[in-house]
């Protein structure tokens, strides 16, 4: 049973609440990047290097891979060899458009810490003014200076 109790003092705490909160909010705010990579940021791009897909650019290995099967030079293409074998991609366009999005995701939280560092940013108080002396400091203090006055 205190398995339990400490389970549950656990999960109720600010913090692994806090987390929960931004983990749901992180996922879908890494949703919502992914769309701006792929759907706005990627067919201009992929306009620009002259493939409407960016995603679908990949490169076919299979000629290695059959030359090093047949021990030939992969240059030398045997279409006989290749027809039993499926091809192999490497797909650079999909990592090329995952590095986007993670730099655009880490340039968008990089910019959100910076908001809330500058919201949460405290100007210094001023230095409270000192306390107005009690009534006793201010007849020891008389007493100092009559003294004073009297030693002269």
């Amino acid at each position: 049973m205190a398995f339990f109790k400490e389970f549950k003092e656990f999960a109720l705490k600010g913090n692994v609440m806090d987390m929960a909160v931004g983990v749901i909010i992180g996922g879908a705010f890494g949703k919502i990047v992914s769309s701006l990579v792929n759907d706005v940021l990627m067919p201009p791009i992929g306009v620009l290097i002259g493939n409407a897909d960016f995603s679908n650019l990949k490169l076919d290995i299979s000629r290695v891979r059959d030359a090093v099967a047949a021990g030939t030079d992969f240059l030398s293409h045997d279409t006989a060899a290749a027809a039993a074998y499926e091809p192999v991609y490497l797909c650079y366009g999909a990592f090329l458009q995952q590095c986007i999005d993670f730099a655009i995701l880490a340039f968008c939280v990089f910019l959100m810490v910076k908001l809330m560092n500058r919201i949460t940013r405290t100007k210094p108080a001023p230095a409270p003014a000192p306390p107005a002396p009690t009534r006793e400091e201010q007849l020891l203090t008389e007493i100092r200076d009559l003294l004073k006055k009297r030693d002269i």
